[in-house]
């Protein structure tokens, strides 16, 4: 039945497991983890949704989704608490032709094109919900009409060493897509797609039905949807963007896209009125900075107590750091305690954590390829 007429309406995949992130994903999805000291990964695309008029979002979780499932709500800290729309938490379900968990991202999605059909609209918007990056999609929208496309790819640069990550997308000069290359071993170009898709909704429902009837697929956009239409010779074509992006999937991801926010960098304006980045956040007391504290380059949430040193690090909010504890190159998550005299060295450390009297964790001497995690509820003695 059709509930509201929208010109476009976004489904994000928010149910991967996200197991490159470890200990931080063990009990909870990777949309849901920290980040900023202040917001949660999910945060960016939800943001980037409301900011860019679009008031319609399917969250498709399956991996650990409690804690996402409360967090996001019914919406609010986004815009998204509508009659008509907002947002809409979209898990796995039985009904009398499948009781399937998601299999692919591709499969997510026809699992739920009943919802889709709801809506009537023109446009549907695929987004991953595990990038930090701001992003206006109406841009991509516009280039979408002006190309006549049935699919529109969100690509940006990567360095070459790292192209073979990612889905690679070779261009015409008119910036079609005449071919796409799934992690290539050797990429011919660095213009990786960023998991981000507009597709006209007829196509895609299309292309959805045709690819659950093959048993060999993948079920996958990457490796299936999008070969697919390409060999049909579908209009597909790039938008190239030219923002800050950043998968965060790995443990070195996630700390160098905090680090990022850090002194002259500070690659994501989270001062922007015009593009604020929103989150669900609770309420706590101002951040305390005592007379002995010494913080250098570094973002701290409130509700803290910092009575040592912090350096280039990135900290969330209730952190309490006691006199003549050091924290550098670090990422400290919320309501953790690093008692008197402890030492910190690259580290990522999850919340309601503690760190007792003179431990030291990681090495002064290591660097961005040798971090060291706490999950949550650590309770430390001793070196690690």
């Amino acid at each position: 039945m059709l509930y509201y007429k929208k010109e476009i309406i976004a489904m994000l995949l928010a149910g991967g497991q996200g197991s490159r992130l470890y200990d931080l994903t063990k009990q909870t999805a990777k949309p849901a983890v920290s980040f900023g000291g202040k917001y949660r990964i999910i945060d960016f695309p939800l943001s980037n949704c409301i900011n860019s008029g679009i008031d319609t979002v399917g969250v498709l979780t399956q991996y650990q989704p409690l804690a996402l499932n409360e967090y996001v709500g019914n919406g609010a800290p986004w815009g998204l608490d509508r009659s008509r729309g907002g947002l809409s938490v979209l898990p796995p379900y039985q009904d009398n032709a499948h009781s399937d968990w998601y299999k692919g991202t591709a499969n997510a999605i026809y699992q739920n094109i009943n919802f889709i059909k709801k809506y009537n609209p023109e446009y549907v918007l695929i987004l991953s919900g595990d990038h930090i990056y701001k992003m206006n999609y109406a841009d991509m929208l516009s280039s979408h009409k002006r190309n006549n496309a049935v699919c529109t790819v969100a690509t940006v640069t990567v360095p070459k060493e790292e192209a073979s990550r990612f889905g690679i997308c070779n261009t015409s000069p008119d910036g079609s897509i005449c071919e796409f290359e799934e992690k290539p071993k050797r990429p011919k170009n660095n213009q990786a797609s960023m998991g981000i898709y507009i597709f006209n909704t007829k196509t895609l429902i299309e292309y959805l039905e045709k690819d659950e009837e093959d048993v060999t697929s993948a079920n996958d956009f990457g490796k299936n949807i999008i070969p697919a239409l390409l060999k049909n010779k579908e209009a597909v074509f790039a938008y190239k963007f030219r923002g800050y992006w950043k998968d965060v999937g790995t443990i070195k991801s996630l700390w160098e896209a905090n680090m990022d926010l850090l002194g002259d960098r500070n690659l994501l304006n989270f001062s922007d009125r015009d593009f604020r980045i929103y989150s669900r956040n609770m309420a706590r007391p101002p951040l305390f900075i005592g007379e002995k504290a010494k913080i250098v380059s570094s973002m701290i949430s409130e509700g803290g107590r910092i009575n040592g040193t912090v350096v280039n690090s990135v900290l969330s909010g209730g952190v309490t750091v006691e006199e003549d504890a050091e924290i550098y190159n670090s990422v400290i998550m919320s309501d953790v305690t690093v008692k008197k005299g402890a030492k910190i060295y690259y580290a990522v450390i999850d919340s309601d954590s503690c760190v007792g009297c003179n431990c030291i964790v990681g090495d002064k001497n290591a660097d961005k390829n040798s971090i060291v995690v706490l999950p949550k509820d650590s309770n430390i003695e001793g070196a690690v």
